[in-house]
């Protein structure tokens, strides 16, 4: 497998063959292939996952929880209007502080930044895809993860990789463990673990090259098999030195959304991000306009809990 291979032909998990090894060094192809997160469109209806979302905004849902490609241009205003769908009056949804938000409008992404911005996904994008075995892993695992040199130490706190077939570490160069919110640039890892390949994204020409490399070795040894780490030269690049955490976020969205999720079984797509025009200003705006929703959002909800013709449930008291 040479490193300047990009297109891979997606295999739908239907198929139940065993995955080459792309690791092995008897491997002469020029492209890998990696099952589809999701089901092809002629699966079931249940499992049908064919529907692909906009680069910027997220899209609405329609009444039957499916993404509607009809809406997909609808303003970001009567988008706002579905987010939370999910959250019940009890329940709290995404936290934020308030160092979160200064960081969000010109500085360096927090780990609670990026923690924030997978979760809204996994709440309000991967529902939509019941098919999809894709983990979404936090800054504080990924970095334990590195760190930490007894694998056996961690394997508890670590998801169930067993079934999953694509993981999204996000990477930092933090060396410290025992300074909070240390490092300096953040970086991508894309994982896939059924094919044994690991895509890394630096907007910052190769400065975590290293530490790519490192969680990829790391995610070897938990998952048991060997990883082939390509490092992906041709990456967007920032133009500050504080976007690395947008770009994090929004190449996170798009490889999830319009390359894993969209993809059709046996369809070739390509892992490479090159000509991707990335918005960092427009990322942070969305990302606040996102959390400035879901505190509104939170807020309307939490009063008509409140209210006792409204709720069986005494008020809650924070």
């Amino acid at each position: 497998l040479r490193e300047n291979s990009r297109f891979l032909p997606f295999r739908s998990s239907r198929h139940q063959q065993p995955p080459r090894d792309v690791g092995s060094p008897s491997s002469t192809s020029t492209s890998s292939s990696i099952s589809s997160a999701a089901s092809a469109t002629t699966a079931s209806p249940a499992a049908a996952t064919q529907l692909s979302s906009p680069s910027t905004s997220p899209p609405s849902t329609t009444k039957s929880g499916h993404w509607s490609e009809s809406r997909l241009s609808m303003p970001f205003r009567k988008m706002a209007r579905h987010f939370g769908d999910t959250l019940s009056p009890q329940q709290p949804y995404l936290s934020f502080t308030y160092e979160d938000i200064k960081a969000l409008k010109n500085d360096w992404l927090t780990d609670n930044n990026i923690a924030f911005w997978e979760e809204w996904l996994e709440r309000e994008i991967l529902p939509k895809y019941p098919q999809a075995r894709i983990c979404l892993l936090r800054p504080s695992m990924t970095f334990l993860l590195m760190k930490e040199p007894d694998m056996r130490q961690i394997r508890s706190a670590l998801p169930d990789f067993s079934k999953t077939t694509h993981i999204f570490l996000p990477i930092n160069d933090a060396r410290n463990v025992a300074q909070a919110e240390g490092g300096s640039h953040w970086s991508l890892l894309l994982v896939s673990a059924i094919d044994g390949v690991a895509f890394h994204y630096d907007s910052l020409g190769g400065a975590n090259y290293a530490e790519g490399r490192l969680a990829t070795h790391k995610m070897s040894e938990i998952l048991g098999r060997p990883l082939r780490y390509l490092n992906l030269e041709d990456s967007p690049q920032q133009e500050n030195g504080s976007d690395c955490g947008v770009f994090v976020c929004i190449l996170m969205r798009h490889l999830l959304v319009k390359r894993l999720l969209s993809a059709n079984a046996r369809e070739k797509v390509s892992m490479s991000m090159a000509n991707k025009l990335i918005d960092s200003h427009g990322g942070r705006k969305e990302m606040l306009k996102i959390i400035e929703s879901l505190r509104k959002e939170g807020e309307r909800r939490r009063s008509r809990s409140a209210s006792p013709y409204s709720s069986k449930t005494p008020p809650r008291i924070e």
